[in-house]
């Protein structure tokens, strides 16, 4: 069914808020659910939208609201907020000072990071179809949303296309292969892309490539992730991705100086804002009967540049990959920490407070470019409003996992269910680092800030190389580069064309992928809790 409003739905309409509100609920537990037990979260927007697309069947004047794609649109907006505030940005940062025994630290860690969601989400929005996070990005599993949604109303050819690429995503994942990865080589930009193939394939098969004598000085055992070669990577190309973000914003271009002025504004206002949250997350803490004067003052400076810096860089790779190594890249910022010589109640706060941003600035994103795809074609006011409308259902999301952690969190932990994540934190904060792994560090540093250099800020190819370095995921590589091929070949014999059929291809096959893995996860997490009971 094609629309042709002038006034985009609201979120305060009744029908749109009840969806929305039960939606965030489902999506808030099952995040918690699938962190605590399988140690990943799931991507729930697909089903958001398909519940929605579901309800504007059934024949009664109560659904006829969900018919409109816009009102699916803020329902997939929130449950897929939802799901990675409860899960990454809330439970997950909570559990580390669990885990630790410093059960004090909880609650002055819960509110900073709920505080810490709400901001990074706002911060995306704000940067929304800018220079730094452009709308044309590739934001790959928005674009699968997208095309869900359009197709469900649209039907005809493109949903044949969307259903094949579905079906051969589930297909795909049903065999254990990463399809995401490949149908996100469809719509990335091809040198970031080729180079997060080639980090996933170097990281999967180093052991293999790197065992001979001649490496075991520098990688021992040929383990890159032992000797911190991802980590020093991307400490280098995370700060030449900041430089360059900087760049952006100084550079004089008449056509565009609104923009960056509103960019540069907007960066600064996060970074007050997380040093804002740091000073408080520190003195809730007790941070200063811990810290001299000096040191407290050092934390706080760096606790907020850590998440400012953590929160671009999962966006970045976010935007071209659709892939995040959150998870990673706080775990980088814990190691600087350590470096630095922060005890074990600063460090805790620290990686938890890194952690929390990131994951929801990505996943605003994904929701912004599918909107933005969705109001194509109607003025600048409607997409203005439709934004904001996004905003508001994401924020009310937010506000609902907020709920739920406050009321399950004792719950989860009293049953030892801790995200897996959250011990390999605390691992590292009793351990500590040696110099060597230090040396280590800031040498393949050099390496990752000379190829985010030479890649440009459109290309982020020190940033992909080592989100791809990040991660154990060789058969994600193959996807990658495999998909890149078939990309090439489609688009030499359909020519520039056949673009559109192929990325509502890609975005199938993605949103199969997302379908098949969550509700594979939720069957996974049901049998195991079976089992436990019985």
């Amino acid at each position: 069914m094609s629309e042709d409003i002038e006034t985009h739905p609201k979120l305060f309409e009744p029908a749109t808020l009840i969806l929305v509100v039960v939606l965030s609920v489902f999506g808030a537990i099952i995040g918690m659910q699938l962190l605590t037990s399988l140690g990943v979260t799931p991507n729930t927007s697909m089903v958001g939208a398909m519940v929605a697309i579901a309800l504007a069947r059934i024949p009664f004047s109560l659904f006829r609201r969900y018919r409109s794609i816009h009102v699916q649109n803020l329902a997939q907006s929130a449950i897929s907020a939802a799901t990675f505030g409860a899960a990454n940005s809330l439970l997950l940062p909570i559990g580390i000072p669990f885990v630790l025994g410093r059960p004090d630290l909880i609650l002055p860690m819960f509110a900073g990071v709920a505080v810490a969601m709400l901001l990074d989400g706002f911060l995306l929005y704000r940067m929304f179809d800018s220079k730094v996070f452009p709308a044309a990005g590739a934001w790959p599993p928005g674009v699968a949303a997208a095309e869900a949604i359009r197709a469900g109303d649209e039907g005809g050819r493109k949903a044949a296309v969307l259903g094949f690429g579905i079906g051969v995503g589930a297909i795909g994942a049903w065999w254990g292969i990463p399809m995401s990865a490949f149908g996100i080589a469809f719509i990335g930009n091809v040198w970031a892309l080729a180079m997060f193939g080639i980090g996933l394939l170097l990281r999967g098969y180093s052991k293999i490539l790197f065992s001979g004598p001649a490496f075991q000085s520098v990688f021992p055992g040929g383990d890159l992730n032992a000797a911190l070669v991802p980590h020093g990577f991307m400490i280098g190309a995370g700060l030449m991705a900041l430089l360059q973000v900087g760049v952006v914003i100084c550079r004089r271009d008449p056509a565009a100086e609104t923009t960056a002025k509103s960019v540069g504004g907007t960066l600064g206002l996060g970074f007050i804002g997380y040093l804002v949250i740091a000073v408080g997350i520190a003195l809730g803490g007790g941070l200063s009967s811990d810290l001299s004067l000096g040191m407290l003052i050092a934390f706080m400076l760096y606790a907020a540049f850590a998440a400012f810096v953590h929160e671009l860089i999962v966006g970045l790779a976010a935007m071209h990959s659709g892939w995040f190594p959150a998870f990673a890249v706080a775990l980088i910022t814990l190691l600087v920490g350590v470096l630095i010589g922060f005890p074990v109640p600063a460090l805790a706060l620290l990686v938890g407070f890194s952690a929390a941003t990131g994951p929801a600035f990505a996943d605003m994103g994904y929701d912004l470019k599918a909107g933005f795809m969705l109001r194509a074609g109607h003025g600048p006011a409607f997409e203005a409003d439709g934004r904001r409308q996004q905003l508001y259902a994401a924020m009310a999301a937010f506000v609902v996992a907020i709920v739920v952690v406050g009321l399950t969190w004792q719950g989860y932990f009293a049953q030892n269910l801790i995200p897996p994540v959250d011990r390999v934190y605390a691992t590292t904060i009793k351990t500590g680092i040696t110099g060597p792994a230090a040396q280590s560090m800031l040498l393949w540093a050099i390496p990752g800030a000379l190829m985010q250099l030479l890649g440009g800020q459109r290309r982020q190819m020190g940033v992909l190389f080592a989100t791809g370095l990040l991660i154990a995921a060789p058969l994600a590589g193959w996807a990658v580069l495999i998909g890149i091929a078939c990309r090439h070949l489609w688009l030499s014999v359909r020519g520039p064309g056949g673009r559109s059929i192929m990325e509502v291809f890609a975005g199938g096959v993605i949103a199969g992928d997302a379908l098949f893995s969550f509700f594979s996860s939720v069957g996974t997490n049901f049998s195991r809790r079976s089992g436990s009971k019985g």
